[in-house]
């Protein structure tokens, strides 16, 4: 086991939680609830406490209180992994107590934890009505969408405060602006702490029987995105303040500790975003109702397969991959036919707008004959029908024409054309630990590491496709499980 750095360096604890998000808040109040002496670390100041968490709306993919939508489970299991191995797979749906120890740290999102997941949502939800959090279905930024959402009214931040407030008032320890660099370790490998460092960059440590990481990915740390994402890494920025605090220490400490991989190292959540912005979040969800153009003034892809909930993922991606790593949503007079669609702008920055395309394409730094023989082949293309903005009408570009716009194609030609940047964003990486259904921290032979939990960005989870709306439900139940599960080590 490490020492201390000098005697009044040691502090002790039944639990130590590293993060301050939903997950860790969960992970902290309920062993507080169980009787545990709780430190919680957060690397951010107090007033930017509560990580990615603190800056979302926290949409939840609940139909009600108490349930799950309905394509809950279907979703995860449509995106579970790549390529698997059928055997395994087919060993998976069997007792977990007779998988091998392959198939517990295989790299896919297993049944086990899916449909823990599923049953636990509810229980979360009460639990957090518990402390005053109040829930409604609320009008988003989607104009169409897929499923089913709910959200806290107040969004992340009041998730933050409710359970933080509880936490403070409750005796917990929270040490901000603090870093986890390292676990303490028995010589059989349990871990019984961190070793961290506070504002002062010194070293000290927090002795405790059970660790709970929950301090998130690794979206802030562009030395791990370009490992793990490539050098168009570049490009990326994370999607919320919350994100530049994510610098993926307690990731590597586990890793180094032995815990096995999962989740999708090597893809993350994209969100498309306004780069002139710095606002939260300042996504632009409306390029489904208009074109997407690169820097060569050319359409690359179908801006609206499906509502854009289901696709804008996809879509950011390619996104990220033209030129420079930015497009243009090219939008004209038109687009005021669509209700309320500055809903689905979050930038607090106004649309490039120009009386012509020429003008247009000159404000955006696009060749001006460029952009305008893109969107007169285009409109020759859009075919005729019915425009219904409020669900996917159908009406399509003429076969033959690529890239093919399956919905909402109409004409640009318009005055006034706008145009709004669009990025990138990484709102948090898919890359986590392998979790069992307690939270547990799995090693890389599928047994836990005593002494060691997480839950949240931490836990890997997800694997090509976000299954939408189920980050901060994830972190409640994780949290939760994993708080449960280390409060009850006290006395082992």
């Amino acid at each position: 086991m490490n020492e201390t750095t000098s005697p009044d360096a040691r502090k002790t604890y039944d639990v130590v939680v590293v993060g301050c998000g939903i997950a860790g808040l969960s992970a902290a109040v309920t062993a507080m609830q169980a009787g545990a002496r709780v430190a919680i670390l957060e690397r951010a100041p107090r007033e930017d406490r509560g990580g990615n968490t603190r800056w979302t709306e926290a949409m939840l993919r609940m139909k009600s209180e108490s349930e799950v939508s309905d394509d809950f489970e279907a979703h995860f299991a449509e995106n579970a992994g790549h390529y698997l191995d059928p055997e395994l797979i087919k060993e998976a749906a069997g007792a977990y107590e007779n998988w091998s120890s392959i198939v517990k740290v295989l790299g896919f999102a297993d049944p086990e934890l899916i449909s823990t997941f599923a049953e636990n949502a509810g229980p979360a939800i009460g639990w957090l009505k518990s402390f005053g959090v109040r829930f409604d279905f609320l009008p988003g930024y989607f104009i169409t969408t897929c499923t089913s959402r709910m959200g806290p009214v107040g969004g992340g931040l009041a998730m933050v405060e409710a359970l933080a407030g509880w936490a403070e008032q409750n005796g917990a320890d929270f040490h901000y602006r603090t870093t986890a660099r390292e676990f303490l370790r028995e010589a059989d490998g349990t871990i019984v702490g961190i070793r961290a460092t506070g504002p002062d960059a010194r070293s000290f440590d927090l002795h405790a029987p059970a660790t709970v990481l929950a301090c998130g990915g690794f979206e802030g740390n562009p030395e791990m995105l370009a490992q793990y994402l490539g050098p168009r890494a570049r490009y990326l920025r994370p999607v919320a303040r919350g994100g530049y605090y994510n610098k993926g220490e307690g990731l590597r400490m586990a890793l180094a500790a032995g815990a096995a991989p999962s989740g999708d190292f090597g893809q993350f959540h994209a969100e498309p975003l306004d780069p002139r912005s710095g606002a939260p979040e300042p996504i632009v969800l409306v390029f489904n109702y208009g074109v997407l153009v690169n820097r060569r003034g050319e359409r690359f892809i179908d801006e609206a397969p499906a509502t854009v909930d289901a696709t804008y993922e996809s879509i950011t991606r390619v996104i990220h991959e033209q030129p420079e790593g930015i497009a243009w949503a090219v939008l004209d007079g038109r687009i005021d036919d669509v209700p309320n669609w500055r809903r689905s702008v979050r930038s607090n920055q106004p649309p490039v707008r120009a009386e012509s395309v020429a003008e247009l394409a000159g404000k955006i730094g696009v060749d001006a004959a460029a952009l305008q023989a893109t969107l007169n082949t285009y409109n020759q293309a859009c075919g005729q029908g019915e425009f219904d903005a409020l669900r996917t009408d159908g009406l399509a570009t003429r076969a033959g024409y690529a890239p093919r716009k399956s919905n909402w194609a109409r004409p640009i030609d318009r005055a006034p054309f706008l145009a709004y940047p669009i990025i990138c964003g990484n709102c948090f990486t898919f890359g986590g630990l392998k979790v069992d259904t307690r939270s547990q921290v799995l090693n890389t032979d599928g047994d836990p590491i005593p002494g060691l939990y997480a839950a949240g960005e931490t836990v890997g989870l997800y694997y090509g496709t976000y299954t939408g709306a189920t980050s901060v439900l994830r972190g409640a139940v994780f949290g939760r499980l994993a708080g449960s599960a280390a409060a009850a080590r006290r006395g082992q």
